[in-house]
């Protein structure tokens, strides 16, 4: 059977990602940052694996940073270009320059490795030293503006001189001020600012994952995670959109890029959608919200989740386990209102014929089962999160070059490096760059002070905290990119949250989700609007149908904070009843929000169905809220309640059926 026409394949992905803002290189540089890119992957083998390539030194753990920040950060302005009018096919004399004198103030501080250390330049860096590091902070917060967008900047470029100015601040936020000599000097030469955990866990953790994302990518993952997202769900009733879900959630957890995994298997999902009876909108909002949720499902969830590992100092297999299952409700939640969607609109799936066979699909992507079963095994059971992407790069390209259609040659794998290396160079020049943020409140002693304060300001009441952060991650969420986002919220409001009492690896998971939200809510809603554009629909309708369906988002983290039982963290039997209880609510939210529950049908009619829809809505919040100590109602209590609002709410939609048919004293 021949594969559908509507298949993805890199040739279509690679037309979409030509819109992006990189710039066209010329062979010239494209050598250039294959040879970065390579010596820095050799660098990061030689630290992790103790290789031995520098016989006789001893290369620090700092200078390994160094160096690393050498070869990428200032690549940055190779590829991306200034602002939106420039030239994407040359590099202008100034972007030369800037890239020469990022490399050199790198390489000047991984040279003086030991002298940093042993003459504590941290406080007492020499002039020469100081005078650099002025010129390094000022191409950083450019190349974290090209990065990570001007919000970014304007917050990085503020905070990162806070120190200057930190007695001048209201009594919360003051601090110890520091002369801008000593700013500067601090924020290169110590382990706390732009060498602090943003690039240590980059350096140790992330670089590996972003390489391993990107080869998957390309040596065909797309083209199969559709593919056998058709075969299996392509038929049934909404088919295409439960479609985007599974190829979505694949796609992103290994991407960690939400823009780009809704142009990679948006370009697909979306027109088959619309194909089959969804509404523009509709079709956008359901892509937005699978792509988005992407970055949230294990097991790799992007680069984030190894960010928050360093930052909580326990194995990734912890927060990955952690985050299963509210990654699973919200998908689930987002599943059942497609069904409900495409039941009452009566949205038959595609005809057998234009899918591709199963059986074919397995037989030429079966590589990519393999490669994540063995990735899983070393994450989880070998634990070594740092070489386990290494190894799965390794086997993956080794039963690559026995599959004729994507073995690689020299130019193919020159174009993989070219890829790799640009998401290396971006990401590591927003980690450094937010590595200030980090650097200004520890010079300062804000860090240690601004989680009491902030508690102090929600008047010692947990909720009032809670909703503070979650707005606050919102916020943060709409300028930044969510690891540069996450980062943020972990040093300033994971803190207070903490010392309120809420399970640490709660409270850091709540702050990744509140800034994933973002995405999908207007008015910057970035996900939904790049969807729209796909769609062919208004943006704004697409943000608001967005909001509906993911819905869950904003009502699963309030819940594993408020109970860390459904992060798995509890007794075996609590985690049960919580979990279960809260896929039963799930369902109920669902099928309120579309006015369907599943094998009852439609939700009251006329004047009845909006009360209907409230009730069955409350049904839901009762089910999937964990009971405990912080609400004073159990589970058990909390069941009844919802079942209780749910069979009240069926009663009524059964009388409303009843009316509207005429005939009130029959149940129809």
């Amino acid at each position: 059977m021949q594969q559908p026409t509507h298949a993805a394949t890199p040739k279509n992905v690679d037309a979409v990602s030509s819109e992006a803002r990189m710039r066209q290189l010329g062979p010239v540089w494209q050598t250039i940052i294959v040879l970065c890119g390579s010596l820095t992957i050799l660098l990061a083998l030689n630290q992790l694996m103790n290789l031995g390539f520098f016989v006789g030194v001893t290369l620090l753990d700092t200078s390994y940073l160094y160096a690393i920040g050498a070869l990428l950060v200032g690549l940055v302005f190779l590829i991306l270009p200034g602002h939106a009018n420039a030239s994407r096919n040359s590099v202008p004399w100034y972007d030369v320059l800037m890239f020469l004198l990022c490399a050199g103030v790198f390489a000047y501080f991984a040279f003086n490795g030991h002298r940093i250390i042993s003459e504590a330049w941290e406080f007492m860096a020499p002039p020469t030293a100081i005078v650099i590091s002025t010129i390094g902070w000022l191409l950083l917060l450019e190349a974290t503006r090209r990065a990570g967008g001007t919000a970014v900047f304007v917050v990085v470029a503020i905070i990162s001189l806070y120190p200057v100015y930190a007695d001048l601040m209201p009594g919360p936020i003051s601090g110890l001020p520091q002369s801008f000599a000593t700013t500067m000097g601090y924020h290169f030469t110590s382990s706390e600012s732009v060498m602090g955990i943003p690039m240590r866990a980059f350096g140790e953790l992330v670089i590996g994952f972003v390489m391993f994302g990107a080869v998957l990518q390309f040596t065909g993952a797309a083209e199969f995670f559709n593919n056998i997202a058709f075969a299996l769900f392509g038929r049934v009733r909404g088919g295409p959109a439960k479609v985007s879900i599974f190829a979505s959630g694949l796609m992103g957890s290994v991407s960690g890029s939400v823009v780009s995994n809704v142009l990679t298997t948006g370009v697909v999902t979306i027109p088959a959608m619309k194909r089959t009876g969804f509404s523009p909108a509709y079709a956008g909002g359901v892509e937005a919200c699978a792509s988005t949720g992407g970055v949230l499902m294990p097991p790799i969830m992007g680069a984030t989740a190894f960010v928050m590992a360093s930052f909580l100092g326990i194995p990734y297999g912890q927060i990955a386990l952690s985050a299963l299952i509210p990654s699973l409700l919200f998908y689930f939640g987002l599943f059942m209102q497609i069904d409900g969607y495409a039941a009452k609109k009566n949205l038959r799936g595609l005809p057998k014929e234009e899918l591709p066979s199963i059986s074919r699909t397995f037989a030429q992507g079966w590589q990519y089962i393999l490669v994540f079963v063995f990735l899983i095994w070393l994450l989880l059971f070998e634990q070594i999160e740092s070489l386990a992407p290494f190894y799965a790069t390794a086997l993956l390209l080794v039963i690559n070059q026995c599959t004729p259609k994507y073995r690689l040659n020299l130019a193919k794998l020159s174009k993989l490096m070219q890829g790799v290396t640009a998401s290396l160079a971006e990401l590591a020049a927003l980690l450094a760059g937010v590595g200030l943020i980090i650097g200004a409140m520890s010079v300062t002693g804000l860090a240690g002070t601004l989680a009491n304060d902030l508690v102090y300001l929600a008047g010692n009441n947990i909720y009032v905290l809670l909703v503070m952060g979650a707005i606050t991650s919102f916020i943060f969420g709409m300028g930044m990119t969510i690891t540069a986002c996450y980062i943020f919220l972990a040093i300033v409001l994971a803190p207070p949250l903490i010392a309120a009492g809420f399970d640490p690896v709660a409270v850091h998971l709540f702050m990744m989700y509140w800034g994933m939200v973002s995405f999908i809510t207007p008015p910057v809603a970035l996900a939904s609007f790049v969807a729209a554009g796909l769609a062919g629909a208004a943006p704004i309708k697409v943000g608001m149908q967005s909001m509906r369906l993911g819905s869950t988002m904003y009502f699963v983290p309030f819940f594993f904070v408020l109970n860390p039982a459904l992060i798995m963290r509890g007794e075996p039997m609590e985690i049960l009843t919580v979990v279960v209880t809260a896929f039963i609510g799930i369902i109920f939210i669902a099928a309120a929000l579309e006015g369907y529950l599943v094998g009852f049908g439609r939700l009251g009619q006329g004047a009845l169905a909006i009360p209907c829809r409230l009730i069955m809505f409350a049904a839901g919040l009762c089910m999937a809220l964990p009971g405990g100590d912080g609400l004073g109602l159990s589970n058990t209590q909390l069941a009844i309640f919802g079942i209780s609002l749910a069979a009240t709410s069926v009663v009524l939609a059964r009388v409303g059926k009843s009316a509207a048919s005429g005939n009130l004293g029959t149940p129809s």
